[in-house]
This record gives C-alpha cells, sequence and structure tokens, in this order.
C-alpha cells in the first residue's frame, strides 16, 4: 500500500511540474481573443455569469462580444469576517462558483 501511496503522489507531482503556467500582465493586441469571465450575485436564488471575448487585430479592437444569462444561485455559507478594527465575527455570505477554462 505504500508503494502505491508513493507513486500516485510522485505522478501527481510530476504531473504538476509539467503543467505551465504562464501569467500574463499584459496582452497583445497584434492577434488575440482576450477572455474574461465574471460571475455577480443578482438575489438569493440567481447569479449573473458573463462572458466578455475582445478580439484585437493589429492593435484595434475589432469586436466586442459580451453574452449574459441567469444561472442559479449556490445558497449561502457561514464564514469568519474581520472588520478594520480587528474584530471578528461570523457572517453569511453567498457561495461562490468555481469556474474551469478549457482551451483548445
Amino acid at each position: 500500500m505504500k508503494i502505491l501511496s508513493f507513486s500516485l503522489t510522485a505522478f501527481i507531482g510530476i504531473l504538476l511540474l509539467s503543467c505551465k503556467s504562464d501569467i500574463v500582465k499584459e496582452i497583445s493586441k497584434d492577434r488575440s481573443i482576450e477572455t474574461s469571465i465574471s460571475i455577480d450575485h443578482l438575489d438569493i436564488n440567481r447569479d449573473i455569469i458573463k462572458t466578455t471575448h475582445n478580439v484585437w487585430v493589429k492593435g484595434t479592437l475589432v469586436k466586442k462580444i459580451v453574452y449574459t444569462d441567469t444561472i442559479p444561485a449556490l445558497g449561502r455559507i457561514s464564514q469568519e469576517a474581520e472588520n478594520n478594527q480587528g474584530e471578528t465575527r461570523i457572517v453569511s455570505v453567498p457561495k461562490e462558483y468555481e469556474v474551469y477554462i478549457t482551451v483548445k
């Protein structure tokens, strides 16, 4: 069992090391598509998802495509919060969606 656990840990470590995550500070506007996704809380039952695509060609924004839709809210969760004076208390906040993006 220890060999299986070590092998699985080693495999996950190699997999994580092989993933390259480039953090872009400035978008190339020569020939690119810039995509942003935001989720805002509308009310207790609904959230709004907004996807925006900016198409850049030779430094010019040639097209902006925006999709907006409502999705079910995930409810609320209790969480500890701290104010400016350092005092903490339990507050109720909306649950957040996890966003995954697949690029092909």
